[in-house]
């Protein structure tokens, strides 16, 4: 399962309950998930273990949401690396739709993304460190 989702929610209690309830009935587990809120509006940045099903929770739901292929990118674990990052896709005409950390191991970080056009993501990136689907 290779995609992250960015959702967008109402800032009210009980939005993220009610989603995460609805995708654990129906044998959805979620792998990695982030989000906030601000006003009236929330949102979630999320991949799950089963893409099929937390679409069709999805679109059941009604819920706004943007689905793309996660871009997994490695970078030195040290100030500046999203900036790095963040400066190339900006730079290339890429628009970041939500993005997820993911993890620290040794001497780097890792961060997953879902973008408007994965393939300029992946030459704007080329040479910046480790970069591949997942």
């Amino acid at each position: 399962m290779a995609n992250q989702f960015v959702i967008q929610l109402p800032n009210r209690p009980g939005a993220l309950a009610d989603l995460s309830e609805i995708l654990a009935t129906r044998g959805v587990d979620l792998r990695a998930i982030g989000g906030g809120g601000i006003g009236d509006s929330g949102h979630l940045i999320f991949k799950t273990s089963d893409d099929i099903a937390t679409r069709a929770v999805l679109q059941e739901g009604a819920y706004e949401f943007i689905e793309g292929e996660s871009l997994l990118v490695e970078v030195d674990d040290q100030p500046g690396g999203m900036a790095r990052v963040a400066r190339r896709l900006a730079d290339a005409g890429v628009n970041i739709y939500g993005h997820l950390f993911i993890g620290r191991w040794g001497d780097q970080a890792q961060f997953s993304f879902v973008v408007d056009d994965i393939d300029a993501a992946r030459t704007a990136l080329d040479g910046l460190s480790s970069i591949h689907a997942g």
